[in-house]
């Protein structure tokens, strides 16, 4: 299973890193898109909307207003589900998703791996 970090930093500090971190370290594979080039660990940080084959999940780590120029992209990676972290939550994007047979999971990415559940 492929996850797609959407809202990568390389700030240690700050969640979405946190993320990718327990996500390589649970043997995930990690593709990251951010703001600014980098790298989170060993994964690279693109900035474009590179269209990554067999994403199976997609975990977001900005905030509604700015997930909105990533609707179209989203959807067409056709992933299984969407995790929308604390702050992230976005009623109209769930709308829109599930339309689209993509499963909408409001949670919290590091709790679900920390208790397996991901």
């Amino acid at each position: 299973m492929k996850t797609l970090v959407l809202g990568a930093t390389t700030n240690k500090d700050r969640y979405a890193y946190k993320a990718i971190h327990n996500l390589v370290g649970k043997s995930h594979q990690v593709v990251a898109i951010g703001a600014k080039k980098g790298m989170a660990l060993d994964v690279p940080i693109e900035t474009e909307k590179i269209h990554f084959l067999g994403i199976d999940t997609v975990t977001l780590y900005l905030n509604p207003e700015r997930q909105k120029e990533y609707y179209e992209y989203i959807i067409s990676l056709q992933p299984r589900r969407v995790i929308f972290n604390p702050g992230t939550e976005n009623p109209e994007f769930y709308s829109i998703l599930k339309e689209n047979n993509i499963e909408v999971e409001v949670a919290c990415t590091l709790v679900l791996l920390a208790t397996n559940q991901y």
